[in-house]
């Protein structure tokens, strides 16, 4: 039988939940701009969303059936490797956080946290789905490898967009320049410290967060 992802009541809640902790980020933004007429932090509604599409391609993946899931798995799980990396990326918004004179300073940390954390669940939530689809598969140890190297490629992919700028369609738009700094760094790794830093850090912090994540689920259920 084809694995599936079941839609139940926790999966349900957990949508609400999101859609919840989502709105309350967008409330915050448009707050912001409603009191303050600025625009400012808007960039963090479009941060959101493509923080949803890796979740909204997992979520389409899971749920597909038979020779359905066939055709989409290619295309689907390419592009949601692709957008994964916009999800975790949030919480380098932090970086935006400064004392402004149109807002207290209390406010835009609980605005730029509030966004980080819906990128991190949003990307957890994700990336247990593709988990799974992988280890109803091939297996547990399967299932963990793939969600390292997911979450390490997704650390490499924070550092090109925050340091240099690239978007995930730049795979598209502008490949050969991305290509030549992709493979320029992995060619001679010592002369871009920061760039394995970054990489190496930030894997870390969301693969540890990531098992804390599954660990708290897990002793729940138990």
């Amino acid at each position: 039988m084809e694995p599936t992802l079941p839609f139940t009541r926790t999966r349900i809640t957990l949508l609400f939940v999101l859609a919840a902790s989502v709105g309350l980020s967008l409330s915050l933004i448009a707050g912001r701009v409603i009191v303050t007429h600025q625009i400012r932090f808007l960039f963090l509604a479009w941060n959101l969303f493509l923080a949803l599409i890796p979740y909204a391609l997992s979520t389409l993946l899971g749920l597909a059936r038979g020779p359905l899931r066939a055709r989409l798995l290619l295309p689907v799980g390419a592009a949601w490797l692709l957008f994964f990396p916009n999800a975790p990326y949030l919480v380098t918004d932090l970086f935006h956080l400064d004392e402004r004179p149109d807002a207290p300073l209390w406010f835009d940390l609980a605005l730029i946290l509030s966004c980080a954390w819906n990128g991190l669940m949003l990307a957890y939530a994700s990336l247990a789905d593709m988990q799974t689809l992988v280890r109803l598969r091939l297996g547990p140890l399967a299932g963990w490898a793939f969600a390292t190297v997911a979450l390490l490629l997704s650390s490499f992919g924070i550092y090109l967009g925050r340091y240099l700028r690239y978007n995930s369609w730049d795979v598209l738009a502008n490949p050969l320049t991305l290509f030549y700094d992709i493979l320029n760094r992995l060619l001679h790794p010592f002369a871009y410290p920061r760039t394995w830093g970054v990489t190496m850090v930030f894997g870390a912090f969301l693969l540890l967060g990531y098992g804390t994540v599954r660990v708290l689920g897990r002793a729940q259920a138990e």
